[in-house]
């Protein structure tokens, strides 16, 4: 049967020494994961716009700047394989609070590191503690919440990109000035242990994935998962919406101020008005797609990103005020779809095997994004003037991945496994 509301993956039912939760402990919970992907992508976006200070303060090149920030991306994809290999084999809190205070003490290392030999190697554990641990917050998410309230409750978890780039973001670089480049690092170190302290209280205790476990065979899992063709086309779909937009977005600002007459100041506009509009957006599309059905919500969403995606990689010397509304409408719409698309993939893999499966699945993300910047960075190049050629290219290329996409999704289906009822006890 196809994805659609009201199949096996809609039915969240009770069972003896479990409680369906309430939608106060609901929200408490979507909160809390919320706050949790705060943190780990404002951890990752904040390298960015810092790299000025880096170059200057640790004498490094662009190239080893770059290095570093895809040493993050690339560990991620590491953990994440890593991570499959055990994360069904724990209870769920437990094994988030443990890997999100992990997290928190290697992104204070990176706060402290005084060369960038140590900061490399706290960045790469910072990647490997946050990437199982981005994929555990969308594995709790469709653990707990039933597949026809699920395109909500992942708009609100995805919100957390939007606050990071209208609020972190900004906020951090308030920080870096006044502090110097150490401070964002540590205040989101204490931000994700304060966060971690609520989700004590919060998350609720996942154990039905665990029922029936036999001996520990750390392969196993990874063969039961590979073993299922939806899962393939699951892999296949994140890697198509992923591709779409990273062979677009890692140019967008070199783009914006060499060939549209962007100043520098004014970058941040971009970002806050694109961070205030998704914010909003990414839990209205939440609620469509529970209403209109998330196979429906995407292809919708996806179509008219597909414009954007043009628009923005094929805009000339334009006033700021046209710049800032197609690229707010890219934003939008591309990480849109990431709403309804995430909440059919969550539904792909049977309870007792989400976890390793959407381990896998943030690996599948991580290469995706990266392959996607390669072949981008391919596609442009320089003119004699010192613009930048061959963008159009890159959203031609981001549109082609995008009808894929839209073709890929009528391909999933939901797994025959109920969402898993969980208990309140800590």
């Amino acid at each position: 049967m196809s994805v659609a509301e009201g199949g096996a993956g809609a039915r969240h039912p009770s069972s003896a020494g479990t409680a369906v939760p309430t939608p106060i402990n609901e929200r408490a919970l979507l909160f809390t994961l919320a706050g949790v992907q705060f943190t780990y992508i404002l951890d990752f976006m904040v390298m960015m716009p810092l790299g000025p200070q880096f170059t200057r303060l640790f004498g490094i090149t662009d190239a080893q700047f770059g290095l570093l920030v895809s040493a993050y991306t690339f560990a991620a994809g590491i953990s994440g394989l890593l991570g499959s290999t055990f994360v069904d084999r724990f209870e769920r809190k437990r094994l988030l609070l443990w890997l999100y205070v992990a997290f928190a003490l290697a992104t204070l290392a990176c706060g402290l590191a005084p060369t960038y030999a140590l900061l490399m190697t706290a960045r790469i554990a910072a990647g490997l503690f946050g990437g199982v641990m981005g994929t555990l917050v969308q594995t709790m998410v469709g653990d707990v919440v039933p597949f026809e309230r699920r395109g909500r409750a992942m708009g609100i978890v995805m919100s957390a990109f939007s606050l990071s780039t209208i609020a972190g973001v900004p906020a951090s670089l308030w920080l870096a000035d006044r502090l110097g480049w150490n401070a964002p690092f540590v205040a989101i170190a204490a931000a994700s242990l304060i966060i971690a302290a609520v989700g004590v209280h919060t998350l609720p205790r996942l154990a039905g994935h665990l029922q029936g476990a036999g001996s520990f065979r750390p392969w196993r899992p990874i063969a039961d998962v590979l073993r299922d063709r939806n899962h393939w086309h699951a892999f296949g779909f994140t890697a198509l919406i992923m591709s779409a937009s990273f062979t677009v977005i890692p140019f967008l600002t070199i783009y914006m101020t060499s060939n549209m007459g962007l100043q520098p100041a004014q970058v941040p506009l971009v970002y806050l008005a694109g961070g205030l509009a998704t914010f909003f957006s990414a839990r209205l599309f939440g609620v469509l797609s529970d209403r209109w059905g998330k196979v429906q919500t995407f292809r919708c969403v996806a179509a008219i990103a597909m414009v954007t995606m043009l628009g923005t990689t094929h805009l000339g010397d334009v006033p700021l005020w046209a710049l800032l509304s197609v690229t707010t409408l890219f934003f939008v719409f591309v990480s849109g779809r990431m709403v309804p698309g995430m909440a059919l993939v969550t539904a792909a893999a049977a309870p007792a095997l989400r976890g390793t499966f959407m381990s896998l699945n943030g690996s599948v993300q991580s290469a995706a994004m990266g392959a996607a910047s390669l072949v981008g960075g391919l596609l442009i190049g320089r003119d004699s003037l010192g613009r930048v050629t061959g963008y159009d290219w890159c959203g031609w290329a981001a549109v082609a991945l995008s009808v894929l996409s839209i073709w890929a999704v009528g391909r999933l289906r939901v797994s025959a496994g109920a969402p898993s009822a969980f208990s309140r006890h800590p």
